[in-house]
């Protein structure tokens, strides 16, 4: 039986092809993750965002909790952002932090839900005021190194937890299951991990300056940067009704950076990752109701992605966040397209009201651009 050369010309070109494509990928593979260290993060993201969410569901974790079904949302998300911001090499000292670090977002999201109930009669968005004080944290925690930045980060992603999932004081025991199930499912995959995961060297600090005479710490300023913008963003949602104002605080809470221009980088970064995340995310949305388990599957391997690009490249990792959190919203039943795609111009605003907040808020430039001789003199802190 003769084979059809056109056929077998086309197969020789395929493989080829394919051969090549694979071989680019593999090779920025290695570019991105040399020793596939980040790779092995990405992978403990998802498995410790799995394990909470399933155990969070369990009847048996849930019964008797007043919004007991609200653990598997408060864990997962404690456990997700937790193992984000552990930098660890021994495990004693990862589980020390992990433990510490959902503990600081479940810290968060009871002074949400002891809060709101009070700033509730301010009005309508009243409780969004609790997410200001987590975004001075936010910053002004950088000055006490991995774990402080890492608490004050949590703070913040507790109390928008708790502003998502609309706590309230009777809910309080819902924050403290949410709290020892994500401990456990964060810190077993890093145990299990274990010297295979090798997280990057810490930035060098870089002596900056406060620039306009003020006598104020880098860290102080980063935090009063953040809760301003934040503050502005409150008030802009309180004239104007923002479709998700919770998107642009969060977005004007991570730009800022430990100087001026590195907050602007940050910026062009998120936005022009998020710009690109989103639309592929709304590319996916006839999947979400046909096909939701391959939605999960696509939102796992972009987060593997998240964890790879994080350190290095901020536009890659904000584009794969932003794309998993659209198919994830249209995977749990949120098929609005003017809701999703709000995360992109709603990032928009963020970004730009933080970079404003740094540029023209006691801007923090390096102290080697500035005269030796200022009164000002520099503490650390990094971008």
């Amino acid at each position: 039986m003769r084979t059809d050369p056109n056929v077998t010309s086309f197969t020789h070109v395929a493989v080829t092809g394919t051969c090549r494509w694979l071989a680019r990928f593999a090779a920025w593979l290695e570019r991105m993750d040399p020793g596939v260290h980040r790779r092995i993060k990405g992978l403990r993201l998802v498995t410790a965002y799995g394990i909470a969410a399933a155990l969070g569901a369990l009847p048996a974790v849930t019964h008797g909790i007043t919004g007991g079904r609200r653990i598997a949302l408060l864990a997962a998300g404690f456990a997700l952002w937790a193992s984000v911001s552990e930098a660890r090499h021994s495990r004693l000292e990862s589980t020390r932090d992990l433990a510490a670090l959902c503990l600081a977002a479940a810290l968060g999201a009871a002074s949400f839900a002891l809060l709101s109930p009070v700033l509730a009669a301010v009005g309508s968005t009243g409780p969004e005021w609790i997410l200001v004080s987590g975004a001075f944290l936010a910053g002004y925690c950088r000055r006490f190194g991995v774990l402080g930045t890492g608490v004050g980060s949590q703070v913040f992603i507790g109390q928008l937890l708790g502003y998502g999932a609309a706590l309230g004081p009777p809910e309080l025991g819902a924050v403290g299951a949410s709290f020892l199930v994500a401990a456990v499912a964060c810190i077993v995959p890093r145990l299990l991990s274990g010297p295979a995961e090798c997280p990057p060297p810490t930035a060098q600090r870089v002596a900056v300056i406060v620039s306009g005479g003020a006598s104020l710490s880098p860290e102080f300023v980063m935090g009063l940067q953040a809760a301003t913008g934040s503050l502005l963003v409150v008030f802009l949602n309180s004239a104007f009704g923002l479709t998700e104002s919770a998107w642009a605080v969060t977005a004007c809470v991570y730009v800022v950076a430990g100087t001026a221009d590195g907050t602007l980088d940050r910026v062009r970064r998120r936005i022009a990752g998020t710009l690109v995340g989103v639309p592929l995310g709304l590319l996916f949305l006839p999947l979400a109701a046909h096909d939701p388990l391959l939605i999960w599957i696509a939102a796992s391997i972009a987060m593997v992605a998240y964890a790879m690009a994080l350190p290095e490249r901020y536009d890659i990792a904000c584009g794969a966040f932003a794309f998993a959190l659209v198919i994830t919203l249209a995977a749990a039943g949120v098929h609005s397209i003017p809701l999703l795609a709000a995360r992109a111009w709603e990032t928009l605003l963020g970004g730009a009201v933080g970079c404003a907040a740094a540029i023209w808020l006691f801007p923090l430039r390096p102290a080697a651009s500035l005269p030796s001789t200022s009164s000002t003199s520099s503490t650390s802190s990094t971008d």
